[in-house]
């Protein structure tokens, strides 16, 4: 297919920080109005944006609309002090100015955007999504929605205190002035990783040829944040901001079962939209299914003269 946009680099700088992106602008005939209908999206826990996640950008850029894709803070060609360290309450005030930054371009529909998010910034757009009556709507595919649950699953229940023990550790020795510790997404030979299923492994080792700024590593601080992150306690405050969550009936990542409670949480209008197989399905087995019910959720609530 002959592409019908265009995608030009970016940066701009939000709450102190200088963010790298691409946005992305579709081809319009004269005939077209000459302010498209936007979409703002950001890659997952320790991902970058070219792990993928481009692939939907250019699915929605082709149907005709704008879409702002950007590294968060501390990942890729984003700036920020720390490398590898992802808060997530911080990563959810940039997505905010992120529409803020989107809805000044001359070329954008400043009433049309709505929020795709991914894993963990699946999650942002549901807590995002409440906050901001600025979104139109909201795809959230394989959120995060429990970060204590979630912890509770992958930690073995021995090792808990351990592992809280090492994030106090972690804090104490950052105030002293030592470097932040870290830890491997993915086992390497010398340790092993946070996630250590095949499915994992095999999606992150291709980061080191589709995304080359990905790093397999990620800070303590980040692991302690996560286990504190609770998007799923406040879904029900998106209504009446559509919002489509997008499941996959295996997901041992971002667990099904926690993604259907909360569903069944929000209010209308929402539609749930279940993918066969694991976390990681929607990226590349399941794209054809995932990407066109994003597209015409976007399409239903963003443009729906169309």
């Amino acid at each position: 297919m002959a592409e019908k946009y265009t995608r030009d680099d970016i940066t701009f700088t939000v709450n102190g920080v200088t963010l790298a992106g691409w946005l992305y602008k579709p081809s319009l005939s004269a005939a077209e109005p000459k302010r498209s209908p936007a979409i703002v999206m950001t890659h997952g826990f320790s991902c970058v944006k070219d792990l993928y996640i481009d692939r939907f950008a250019e699915r929605f850029a082709q149907a005709g609309f704008a879409v702002l894709l950007y590294d968060h803070r501390n990942f890729g060609h984003s700036g920020g002090d720390i490398r590898g360290e992802i808060d997530p309450l911080q990563q959810v005030a940039d997505m905010r100015e992120a529409v803020t930054w989107l809805r000044m371009q001359p070329e954008i529909n400043s009433e049309g955007i709505g929020l795709w998010g991914t894993s963990y910034s699946g999650g942002h757009v549901i807590l995002l999504g409440g906050q901001d009556r600025r979104v139109k709507c909201v795809v959230a595919q394989v959120p995060t929605i429990s970060g204590l649950q979630t912890f509770l699953r992958r930690v073995p229940p021995g090792a808990v205190a351990s592992v809280r023990a090492d994030f106090a550790r972690d804090r104490a020795a950052r105030l002293a002035g030592e470097k932040p510790e870290m830890r491997h997404v993915i086992p390497t030979e010398a340790a092993p990783g946070i996630y250590n299923g095949p499915d994992a492994v095999s999606f992150w080792t291709s980061a080191a040829v589709v995304a080359p700024t990905w790093r397999n590593a990620v800070t303590v601080r980040s692991l302690e944040l996560a286990s504190e992150y609770e998007p799923g306690m406040v879904i029900d405050r998106i209504g009446p901001t559509p919002l489509l969550m997008i499941v996959a009936d295996k997901d041992d990542v971002t667990p099904t079962d926690l993604a259907l409670a909360a569903y069944n949480r929000a209010t209308e209008p929402k539609r749930l939209r279940m993918i066969s197989g694991g976390h990681f399905a929607p990226y590349v087995d399941q794209f054809e299914a995932a990407s066109s019910e994003a597209l015409a959720w976007f399409t239903a609530h963003l443009c729906p003269a169309r």
